[in-house]
């Protein structure tokens, strides 16, 4: 079976300035919130374009970190996709807040800013959208609508490092962007590792307060904190990988287009709103023949990935929340028929035509 992302051939790659980054790490022996960390912060604000960034432990850390900051809490709620990673609502219910979800664009996947009005009373606090796939979520929108009943955005930006609408960067345009370093994301790191990103000084302080066990100075503790910091290690690493990350997005974009080119003519293939810059996290195209394109592809060794099988608001662990199928219908037609292909940078481009053919040959038999 070939991988469905080969992190071995980007590694393979960059080995050379990634071994000696390591080396200057360990010969350092400083291991914790050291150069590394205050330097990556630096370069990404600089990227994003933004006043404020804290390095932490992992994405979901990211997210929770930034709705405890936001003093949302019991009896709250937040609104956001059904249509996610588990991570997305784990942040809301850590902090005893309640997610509320709406349901989401047909095209995009990303929540459906028309709905959100509807689902909003004097609890809600918040809004998350998740910029699913790589696909920015309609921002101006979604802002428009905070303003209005005073909420806060928070940005769940963990697939979409470099996406931008316009010339704003993702992860710029909300209170608080937040970003996973994962190792299979578009800017991944060699093990967990996440970003908090704001213009708001204020909510900056306290998030480094609160991703180092509440501490403003060593032993002295102004809140109740966790242990959530960005490794040096990874930190030096993402510094490597961050002079790359735009070219590594435009080799996501050609692939993409190589797909698109392939297969949009006979099977619904990711959608780019214009003056949106996709990064293609994932590519993912959506068919009622999911499963049999899937079985077709395995056995030609081409792995091929359903994400999501279940929407948020279906799962057994959120049963309590009292959703039933058929609440939130695009979602879940989506989730029965969406079906992620191979894409990363180093993909071959005869690849790319390879897997597009037995998706096309998958669709002609099924047809005929």
């Amino acid at each position: 079976m070939k991988p469905f992302i080969d992190l071995k051939t980007q590694y393979l790659n960059i080995k050379d300035e990634i071994m000696s980054c390591i080396n200057e790490i360990l010969e350092s022996s400083h291991y914790i919130l050291g150069e590394n960390v205050k330097k990556l912060e630096d370069e990404i604000k600089e990227y994003l374009g933004v006043n404020e960034a804290v390095g932490v432990a992992s994405g979901t850390d990211a997210l929770h970190l930034a709705i405890k900051a936001l003093n949302i809490g019991e009896g709250d709620e937040v609104i956001t996709t059904p249509f996610t990673f588990f991570a997305t609502v784990e942040a809301i219910l850590y902090v005893g807040a309640k997610p509320v979800f709406v349901d989401i664009d047909e095209k995009t996947y990303n929540i459906d800013p028309e709905k959100i009005e509807e689902k909003i009373t004097p609890h809600t606090k918040a809004i998350i959208p998740v910029h699913i796939f790589g696909c920015p979520a309609d921002m101006e929108k979604i802002k428009a609508i905070a303003n209005k009943y005073g909420l806060r955005v928070i940005e769940d930006a963990a697939q979409a490092f470099g996406a931008r609408i316009g010339n704003k960067r993702i992860g710029s345009l909300g209170d608080i962007g937040c970003f996973s370093f994962y190792p299979s994301k578009n800017l991944g790191c060699f093990g967990d590792g996440g970003m908090i990103v704001t213009n708001d000084f204020s909510l900056a302080e306290k998030i480094r307060m609160l991703r180092n066990h509440g501490s403003p100075g060593r032993y002295v503790h102004d809140t109740v904190g966790l242990n959530s910091r960005l490794d040096e290690i990874q930190a030096g690493i993402l510094r490597i990988k961050m002079k790359y990350i735009e070219n590594y997005n435009k080799l996501r974009r050609k692939k993409a287009s190589l797909y698109t080119k392939y297969l949009s003519e006979v099977i619904k293939t990711p959608y780019e709103p214009d003056g949106f810059y996709h990064v293609y996290h994932l590519y993912s195209i959506r068919s009622s023949m999911r499963d049999k394109i899937k079985e077709s592809l395995q056995k030609h060794g081409i792995p091929a990935v359903v994400y999501y099988p279940i929407p948020m608001h279906l799962q057994r662990a959120l049963q309590f929340l009292g959703y039933k199928e058929g609440d939130l219908p695009i979602a879940e037609s989506v989730s029965r028929e969406i079906l992620s292909l191979p894409i990363y940078p180093e993909l071959p481009d005869e690849e790319v035509f390879e897997i597009s053919q037995i998706v096309l040959r998958c669709l002609q038999k099924s047809y005929s």
